[in-house]
């Protein structure tokens, strides 16, 4: 987004008689709504490192007698770092791409390379080594344990490691801490709000360190306060921890605060 100038700011402290915190409230509307970059589909990063290459991938799917084309000779890629939003309608493939993407499935044709790393080409277990160590994700539909209160739902992926339980108690305090829900840490997941519990899968998304974030539809159960909330936190997350994140998201005015837009129709980017 856009920086705003320093006349700009003392501009909206004077429109406002000095009051610091409501001028401030109105020039984050500001940014929002003015400065907001239009939605622009671009399947090329910014100049820098490349973290995630789709090169010519289609995904096809037998139905009976039937073949469905899901996705169709997609190439794109993503910076180390970057915000990036996938968009486009219900049906056009957004999921499937996320899916490929994270190593959870394969394309029909075409090569996806994370990290360097070819994944079409990995057996299952490498697969499952890669989305362990680099790859976090967070689901529409929070897949957090009812059973388990919610410090011992975040440090369900650590379990898979051979890290030390006291290192992962102190990750998973620290997390709580990052989302703030420190205070919720006992609580189980009928417990908490919405927002509270998308926050919580975000903090789950991140006990492994992973540097790559896949959200699908991450804020399609909230309202449009909680919602923004956790594109906050997003962006947080990038900003300190240099992680990449990718959204899929039909909302337009979130994906309008990534930094890029791609988008999807009919299978394809357009």
């Amino acid at each position: 987004m856009p920086q705003v100038s320093s006349e700009r700011i003392k501009d909206f402290v004077t429109l406002f008689g000095g009051d610091i915190t409501a001028a401030h409230a109105a020039l984050d509307q500001y940014q929002k709504e003015t400065l907001a970059p239009s939605l622009v589909s671009h399947a090329s990063p910014p100049p820098g490192e490349t973290i995630i290459s789709v090169q010519n991938i289609s995904k096809k799917y037998k139905l009976g007698k039937q073949t469905v084309t899901a996705l169709h000779d997609v190439t794109f890629s993503i910076g180390k770092g970057e915000f990036v939003a996938i968009t486009g309608a219900s049906g056009s493939g957004k999921s499937t791409l996320l899916q490929i993407v994270g190593c959870l499935d394969k394309p029909t044709t075409g090569k996806v390379i994370v990290e360097s790393k070819e994944t079409t080409n990995l057996s299952d277990n490498a697969l499952s080594e890669l989305r362990q160590k680099a790859i976090g994700f967070i689901f529409q539909s929070f897949y957090l344990q009812p059973f388990l209160r919610l410090d011992d739902n975040l440090a369900v992926p650590a379990m898979f490691t051979t890290e030390k339980k006291k290192v992962t108690d102190a990750k998973v305090e620290q997390l709580l801490q990052r989302v703030g829900l420190l205070e919720r840490a006992r609580h189980f997941p009928n417990e908490l709000s919405g927002g509270q519990i998308q926050r919580a899968a975000i903090a789950r998304a991140l006990i492994n360190n992973p540097r790559i974030i896949l959200a699908d539809e991450p804020t399609g159960n909230l309202d449009s306060t909680n919602s923004q909330s956790i594109i906050d936190l997003f962006r947080a997350i990038r900003d300190t921890l240099g992680t990449t994140i990718i959204v899929v998201t039909h909302d337009a005015a979130i994906a309008r605060q990534a930094d890029r837009v791609i988008e999807l129709r009919d299978g394809a980017v357009v």
